[in-house]
């Protein structure tokens, strides 16, 4: 049984981390307002990017001049999985989840024989898929001196998988991140952004949404404008995934370390019962001793 001085000790240590736990979270909260709201206002105007991509796409035939963002390399051998964690940890399993997808997807695309690689751009997500997939990590994107990863991040690792798809590194390129549903709830997510994946019913939505009573013509036409619009919509994507990412991580730390002091508030009123009880049976032990001891004498 631990003695009256070590249980004392580790009451004051426990008190100590439930400080740190609870002033973690109050950060977090109030982090994540910020977050959540940076993330549900770049919703509309990502998902109104990917519904006109897909809706110009769908009205092309594609050919060898059409931009490679659209068709691709046309093989489907080499698939680039780019993996968005955070820098930092006491979040749950927030970055184990999303790690967790996309080794899950790698493993299927291994056995159906394709080949594997990784764009990792955050710390936390490294070492595990390293550990599971050694030598597979084509690109660590560091962004451990950056605050908050925003516009600019986003616009570089973008640039980065573009040069990439031009040298022929990769034919495809799928995007994984935590999309944020509440503080409670986060899903890893995974997205296809290299090729442009034409999504039918967003197409015939946009369709639909700007049908005039006569055909539409553009000028340019649609692949000229493609050539133009696709960089932008890759960079908004990966931005949008990257404040996705933020929100989730304040609302992953911030439930965490809500349950974190929750628990070091039990185990501080169970080790306080137990000092109680020891404390009270040393007390007994002695008025037993010097109660013999007075009767003997």
């Amino acid at each position: 049984m631990a003695s009256l001085k070590e249980l004392k000790g580790r009451i004051s240590s426990v008190k100590s981390t439930q400080k740190i736990t609870k002033a973690k979270q109050m950060v977090a909260a109030a982090k994540l307002r910020k977050a959540q709201a940076a993330a549900e206002a770049a919703r509309p105007y990502a998902e109104r990017m990917e519904a006109v991509v897909s809706s110009l796409a769908s009205r092309i035939t594609p050919n060898n001049r059409s931009p490679k963002l659209l068709i691709g390399t046309g093989k489907d051998q080499v698939h680039l999985l780019v993996v968005l964690t955070s820098d930092r940890g006491l979040a749950g399993a927030f970055n184990a989840n999303i790690v967790k997808e996309a080794r899950n997807y790698a493993r299927q695309l291994e056995k159906d024989g394709k080949t594997v690689i990784f764009y990792l751009a955050g710390r936390k997500g490294r070492s595990a898929i390293n550990r599971f997939h050694p030598g597979q990590t084509e690109k660590y994107y560091d962004t451990t001196e950056v605050k908050e990863p925003g516009f600019d991040e986003a616009r570089e690792i973008s640039q980065d998988l573009t040069d990439m798809l031009e040298a022929g590194t990769f034919d495809v390129a799928h995007l994984f991140y935590s999309k944020f549903r509440s503080a409670l709830t986060q899903e890893p997510t995974r997205q296809q952004i290299i090729p442009v994946k034409i999504d039918e019913s967003a197409a015939a939505r946009e369709a639909a949404d700007n049908a005039p009573s006569a055909s539409v013509e553009y000028e340019p036409d649609e692949e000229a404008i493609l050539a133009d619009l696709l960089p932008k919509n890759l960079t908004t994507q990966i931005f949008t995934a990257l404040l996705e990412n933020m929100a989730s991580e304040q609302g992953a730390s911030m439930t965490a370390m809500d349950n974190a002091t929750r628990n070091a508030g039990e185990l501080i009123d169970n080790l306080t019962i137990q000092y109680n009880r020891s404390r009270q049976a040393a007390i007994t032990t002695e008025l037993v001793e010097i109660i013999s001891g007075a009767e003997a004498l």
